[in-house]
C-alpha cells in the first residue's frame, strides 16, 4: 500500500540515495551535481511547492514537488524513485497524486512535465497516463552534448482526473 505525504527533513538524506548515477540525476534534478548532496536538495525543496514523498511499508521510494504553480497551470519536476521500487507502478501513482494536487491545492486546469529524450521510460510512462508533448527545448546534457527536453501536458477534462490508486 502507497502512502503520501509532505516531505520531511528526515526524508531528504534518503533521497539523496536515489539517483545512482550522473544521467539520473540530470533527469531527475538538471541543475544539481553529481552527487546529489543534502543541501542542494534542501535548496530545491525551499523554493518550490507540495514536496511530496511516497511511502511504502513506512519506506519513503518516491519524490515529486511542483516548480510552477500559478495561471491555472503545475509543472511537475524533481520526479523519482528508489532505485529497487521502480517498475513497480511507484512512478505512475505518483504523477497521478501530483496531478490530484495540482487541482485540489492550486485549482490547476493544466499539469504539466518535462522529460529528456533518452529518458524512454520517463516519457512512456507520462504519454501512457495521458500526457501529450506540445513543446522541445534544446538543452546540453552533463557532458556538454545537446539533449531534447520534450515538454508534455495533461488536460483534464470534466470527471477525468487522474485519480491515484493508493
Amino acid at each position: 500500500m502507497l502512502k503520501y505525504r509532505p516531505v520531511e527533513g528526515r526524508d531528504l538524506e534518503v533521497i539523496c540515495s536515489f539517483p545512482q548515477s550522473e544521467a539520473e540525476l540530470f533527469y531527475f534534478y538538471p541543475k544539481a551535481h553529481y552527487p546529489l548532496t543534502l543541501r542542494q536538495l534542501e535548496e530545491a525543496v525551499a523554493r518550490r511547492a507540495n514536496s511530496t514523498v511516497v511511502e511504502r511499508d513506512g519506506e519513503v521510494v518516491g519524490f515529486a514537488n511542483f516548480y510552477r504553480w500559478d495561471g491555472g497551470v503545475c509543472c511537475i519536476g524533481n520526479l523519482v524513485v528508489a532505485p529497487h521500487a521502480r517498475g513497480q507502478g511507484v512512478a505512475g501513482d505518483l504523477v497521478r497524486t501530483m496531478v490530484s494536487l495540482a487541482r485540489t491545492e492550486h485549482n490547476a486546469v493544466e499539469v504539466r512535465i518535462s522529460c529528456f529524450n533518452s529518458n524512454t521510460a520517463g516519457l512512456l510512462l507520462y504519454a501512457g497516463l495521458g500526457f501529450a508533448p506540445f513543446a522541445i527545448e534544446e538543452r546540453a546534457g552533463p557532458d556538454g552534448a545537446r539533449v531534447a527536453l520534450i515538454h508534455m501536458r495533461y488536460q483534464e477534462e470534466p470527471n477525468q482526473a487522474l485519480k491515484p490508486t493508493g
